[in-house]
């Protein structure tokens, strides 16, 4: 996995996350692991733009449920950037399922379960960068 470069990724700390006040937390772990926060905000996503955003997931049985999910409150919207950050990110937050997570990740210290698991991660680089372009234009990111 090393020598893919910098790299930027997105990353959500979702309604969940918002609710329960670890927001600092998960940044925390960003910025101690050397990743760079290089465009952060607030909002919170309608119905519409949970589904815009999720859309890949339209056919999934749970699309439904995480759309609801994702805007029944706040969520923190952030460009991470590092070398290999995408790989590192996911790393970070641990497996989907916070109960099959590694211990000491986001999801396995944080989360309550498979839907409610606090962070949301791009997975690779051209989802990344079609995330990162759904909430930020190039005069947010400040490198």
């Amino acid at each position: 996995m090393a020598g893919t470069g910098l790299q930027r990724t997105l990353s959500i700390v979702k309604p969940d996350g918002v609710r329960k006040g670890v927001v600092g937390e998960v940044l925390r772990r960003f910025e101690s692991a050397g990743i760079r926060i290089v465009a952060m905000k607030m909002l919170r996503l309608t119905r519409k733009e949970a589904e815009g955003f999720y859309a890949v997931h339209r056919e999934r049985p749970f699309f439904g449920s995480l759309t609801e999910f994702m805007s029944s409150g706040p969520i923190v919207v952030m460009v991470l950037e590092a070398e290999d950050v995408i790989a590192r990110n996911r790393v970070l937050m641990g497996a989907t399922d916070p109960k099959k997570a590694d211990k000491g990740t986001i999801r396995a210290d944080l989360a309550d379960n498979v839907e409610r698991n606090i962070v949301h991660g791009s997975d690779a680089p051209d989802t990344a960068t079609a995330e990162i372009r759904y909430f930020f234009s190039d005069l947010d990111i400040v490198s």
